[in-house]
């Protein structure tokens, strides 16, 4: 699903130079469930936004599902993100005046689908993510947990063969953090492929593999392997 070589990612700033990620090379085979981890200012966010299409890199390759998306115009690069790839962030970035339904519908509207396919999918999302009597409300009206169950069923709804999810337990307490981990690994049973980018090793450590990073390189796991858990 994802090959990454050698990317090298510098931000400028006057005449200084910070190399936010420096020669990273991974991979993250389909359906694979992987967790990127890694101290303030490692290079996590530069990283998953370059895997997110959202930056590019001064230099490397990067293979998405087969396509060399660095070769990619802008405007491909638009319809990679809106077709491929299911973002959830930490702020869960839900549009505060629209309803749950509506906030999930979104990619598909940009993708100009029919309007009672787009709200008879997203009703069935946020069933699926358990929220199928919140239809009709505002972010305001739903507490952190469930607002992040919305961005998760927004991020599903147009089917991506990846979803991309940036400390999504960042702002929720323990129990909701534990219930959107649970949501995440059914997601996975079912074949998703998931890339968490977090700072919390017990939130990594609940993924199949882990990938450190630090100073912008990858470096090996503690004791030389990855973490992994069995898969049922």
């Amino acid at each position: 699903m994802i090959v990454m070589r050698d990317i090298v990612k510098i931000y400028k700033n006057g005449l200084l130079e910070l190399k936010a990620l420096d020669q990273v090379s991974l991979t993250v085979s389909k359906g694979e469930f992987v967790a990127i981890t890694g101290t303030s200012g490692s290079g996590k966010s530069t990283l998953m936004h370059i895997m997110g299409c959202l930056d590019r890199p001064n230099a490397g390759e990067y293979f998405l599902d087969g396509e060399d998306v660095l070769a990619c115009p802008e405007q491909k690069l638009a319809a990679v993100r809106n077709c491929k790839i299911g973002f959830v962030f930490q702020k869960f970035n839900l549009l505060p005046k629209l309803d749950a339904q509506t906030n999930v519908e979104i990619p598909l509207i940009y993708r100009g689908e029919d309007r009672s396919v787009s709200r008879e999918r997203a009703a069935r999302l946020l069933e699926m993510v358990g929220l199928g009597d919140r239809l009709r409300h505002r972010p305001n009206e739903l507490s952190g947990g469930q607002q992040q169950r919305v961005a998760i069923a927004r991020a599903l709804i147009g089917d991506p063969p990846l979803i991309l999810a940036d400390e999504p337990t960042g702002n929720l307490d323990s129990r909701s953090g534990a219930e959107i981990m649970e949501l995440f690994k059914q997601l996975n049973n079912q074949g998703r492929t998931l890339v968490l980018i977090t700072h919390d090793q017990d939130i990594a450590r609940q993924a199949n593999r882990i990938i450190y990073l630090q100073d912008g390189r990858v470096i090996p796991a503690s004791g030389g392997t990855a973490a992994k858990r069995e898969v049922s």
